[in-house]
């Protein structure tokens, strides 16, 4: 059976998301869909109950006008949810079964679901069989490419990996006797943000969250998952990063990296990916995720940020956007 989810599943929504499903994460949770507020989405999520047993779910928003059904635009990612128990393929047929008689019900013309690459799963464990039925029961994929760091791999001479010019950078970084250091203070937050701001002001775009937002994660939702890091040329911050923690640990996901443009011949940015890698091992984490490098949904490559990242000696993931039109 499946039924649309309302605020008397929160508490369960949510302890399932946390400490019974596969691939989810804090993304997923209500507690963190619910800083939107309400009147930004119509809400229209899924639960999808095997007897009295919550076997999967799918956080996601309905856009009336256009029919449409999609993974919720109030998460990065998001796609089905899978109870540990219901990975088998007879799971997914029912699953699939119960999803498709749905949306005809309800008439939805284009469905979207935004899936999660198993980098940020809550156990590790691979459900490619997952994406085979999508493509089994006729939805197309769309590809975003992202890259990340296994964080085994940053031993004494991990830098030595890089390309030549990653090296001469951090080279001239420490010649200036750049400091990095984590960001507690409210004051340190606001400095960060106003460099995010005004980094992101040549792309003719704003940060996807306020202020108010960072602020609030910081020291209520999300203070235990959420972290902020800067670069400093003696008392002047220079570059900075927001940090997600996913599922207790494993990925040190930077959500934000910016810096000040006309400091860029300090080399910031070099010196603060590779302390945030460090900072990273030092906690204990098994991946540090440096994000997409793709625009349009997939459809084009940043080359420029993709050999970027690649010159730290990165790897690539993928997150899948599954569609069915009708």
């Amino acid at each position: 059976m499946v039924i649309r989810y309302d605020k008397s599943w929160e508490m369960p929504w949510d302890n399932f998301i946390l400490n019974k499903s596969v691939n989810g994460c804090f993304l997923h949770t209500r507690n963190f869909l619910a800083y939107h507020g309400t009147g930004k989405f119509i809400d229209h999520s899924l639960l999808f109950l095997k007897g009295d047993t919550l076997a999967a779910v799918m956080p996601a928003n309905e856009i009336p006008e256009k029919k449409e059904l999609i993974s919720h635009q109030g998460s990065t990612f998001g796609g089905i949810i899978i109870g540990e128990g219901f990975t088998s393929s007879a799971s997914y047929d029912w699953i699939f079964s119960e999803l498709l008689d749905y949306l005809s019900e309800k008439d939805f013309r284009r469905t979207i679901v935004r899936t999660s690459s198993w980098l940020y799963y809550r156990i590790n464990m691979h459900i490619e069989l997952l994406d085979y039925y999508f493509q089994m029961q006729g939805f197309r994929g769309q590809n975003d490419v992202g890259f990340f760091i296994e964080l085994a791999n940053i031993t004494d001479d991990f830098e030595n990996s890089f390309t030549h010019l990653k090296k001469r950078k951090l080279k001239k970084a420490r010649f200036h006797n750049l400091a990095f250091r984590r960001l507690d203070s409210t004051q340190d937050v606001c400095t960060f943000y106003a460099i995010l701001s005004d980094n992101m002001k040549k792309f003719s775009t704003t940060p996807l969250h306020t202020l108010d937002e960072l602020l609030e994660f910081k020291k209520v939702r999300l203070k235990d998952i959420v972290s902020f890091y800067g670069v400093f040329h003696g008392t002047e911050m220079i570059a900075g990063s927001m940090v997600f923690d996913f599922n207790n640990k494993r990925v040190f996901h930077t959500q934000y990296l910016a810096s000040r443009h006309d400091r860029l011949e300090l080399c910031p940015n070099e010196f603060l990916y590779v302390s945030l890698m460090k900072e990273a091992k030092a906690q204990g984490f098994q991946f540090l995720s440096f994000g997409t490098a793709t625009l349009n949904h997939g459809e084009v490559l940043n080359k420029n940020l993709a050999q970027y990242k690649e010159g730290f000696h990165s790897e690539s993931y993928v997150n899948r956007t599954y569609i069915l039109e009708v």
